[in-house]
């Protein structure tokens, strides 16, 4: 029993000296917060990455437009034994130019070939436009993804650090609560040592004691995991994000400044998002019309010959055909289309129009979402006022009946499972006023969120 009495002694100890550390520990204000996670978060760094991939995109999207100059030369060593006929060459069949000769021939002869080739797909009715269009919206939807997880990642945030607050309120009740079980405890011995009080009260003193460090340990722990889950994002290690305590007073004190937040939907990331979604898709639809018009090409060749074999069909030395004999120029201007693209494009152009109306319904949807959200917080922040209008009473009151049913029991009026009840009506006291300035702070800064008004509510908790 006394090996279980210093545990719990060295137990309090250190709750108390971590106490005392965290209290020492400067806050890290929920600005200062944020200012480090839109620096220093993996998954913003990792999706500013991604706008640079799209950029690149683009800039390779430009060049399309590029024509083509193919350069080739070949020696070659072989026959040249013609019969008559046509034939598909289907790519694998060599050329062997000359007549058809009376006799088969195979006698082996030399040739050389040199081409510098031209193609330039000079127009195609508004299909390059098109395609830098798709890539610079694809450049602006990479960017509105960027923005949009900055405001995911914001309200992540947000939500995290209010939590800290409402943990380390629960922490400093449940260290209050202590104390008090201490003071009964203490009491209940000097009671049961006189012989006023039962040994029973002690052990059930001893009990609750244990159940409130108990409390208090888990509480702890919840606010680690929090502070950890925060330190992901941030940067910091977990022990240097302790919460600004008083932030949630300094909202609360200046409710009248809540109603002037107007809804900010023309710049909210959310919408941005879905909306660039859309007219990205919208573009790819006149892609889809264009990629498939006529195409004018400008094509030109030169090239030069060289052979063993001479104009009267004498096979000379293989040497001879080494060097180059003739010389060709051509130039034209030609038009391509193929009259299936017309089935071609009228499946994939409703495809296209299928998805750009899935982003459109996407758009409604979020719009929608956006409306009840704000809806919602608005509700919540009403209940958290008047919550807060009247848990000072209750506080005010349990904290009353907790002293005079203390006094009531040291004189032997009242018998410690009233005094216990007395005690849990205060704890719950306390904690029903840390949830309600927490509903308060959460229920404003969902609004702000929502609404797109960070800022605003943000410059509340400057000094």
């Amino acid at each position: 029993m006394s090996g279980l009495k210093k545990a719990w002694c060295i137990l309090s100890l250190l709750l108390l000296t971590l106490t005392q550390l965290f209290a020492q520990q400067p806050p890290v204000t929920l600005p200062q917060l944020l200012h480090l996670v839109g620096q220093k978060s993996p998954a913003l760094l990792t999706d500013s990455a991604a706008v640079l991939i799209r950029q690149a995109e683009a800039t390779e999207i430009r060049s399309n437009r590029l024509p083509n100059l193919r350069l080739n030369y070949q020696a070659d060593i072989g026959t040249n034994n013609n019969v008559a006929g046509p034939y598909f060459g289907y790519g694998i069949v060599p050329s062997n130019s000359r007549g058809v000769r009376d006799q088969s021939n195979t006698t082996t002869a030399t040739v050389n070939l040199g081409i510098a080739a031209f193609d330039w797909e000079i127009y195609n009715f508004g299909a390059y436009g098109a395609q830098n269009k798709v890539a610079r919206s694809a450049i602006g939807v990479e960017e509105n993804q960027f923005a949009k997880s900055k405001y995911q990642l914001q309200s992540f945030t947000i939500g995290n650090y209010l939590q800290l607050l409402r943990l380390q309120d629960y922490l400093n009740i449940q260290s209050r609560n202590i104390r008090r079980n201490q003071e009964i405890n203490r009491s209940i011995r000097s009671l049961a040592i006189s012989g006023v009080r039962p040994g029973v009260d002690t052990s059930i003193a001893e009990a609750e004691l244990s159940k409130a460090r108990l409390n208090y340990i888990e509480l702890d722990n919840q606010l680690k995991q929090i502070q950890l889950q925060l330190a992901s994002v941030s940067g910091l290690t977990y022990q240097t994000i302790v919460p600004d305590t008083l932030a949630e007073q300094k909202l609360i004190s200046q409710t009248s400044v809540v109603p002037t937040l107007n809804t900010d939907t023309s710049t909210h990331p959310l919408i941005n998002y879905y909306r660039s979604v859309y007219k990205n898709n919208l573009l790819k639809e006149a892609l889809v019309k264009k990629q498939y018009n006529p195409k004018i090409m400008l094509e030109a060749a030169a090239w030069g010959r060289g052979s063993s074999i001479d104009a009267n069909d004498h096979f000379n030395s293989l040497g001879s055909g080494l060097d180059p004999q003739r010389g060709n120029y051509l130039v034209g201007l030609g038009i391509s289309y193929n009259l299936f693209d017309l089935r071609r494009r009228h499946l994939k152009l409703n495809t296209q129009k299928t998805i750009t109306n899935y982003a459109l319904k996407q758009l409604d949807e979020q719009k929608y979402l956006l409306a009840v959200s704000a809806s919602q917080a608005d509700v919540e922040m009403n209940t958290a006022r008047q919550r807060l209008q009247e848990i000072p009473n209750q506080l005010k009151a349990a904290n009353a009946g907790y002293r005079q049913n203390l006094s009531l029991y040291r004189n032997g009026l009242i018998n410690i499972i009233e005094l216990n009840a007395a005690l849990n009506i205060l704890y719950r006291a306390e904690t029903d006023y840390a949830e309600a300035k927490y509903a308060y702070a959460n229920a404003l800064f969902q609004k702000a969120i929502t609404d797109n008004r960070v800022g605003s509510v943000l410059n509340l908790l400057n000094p």
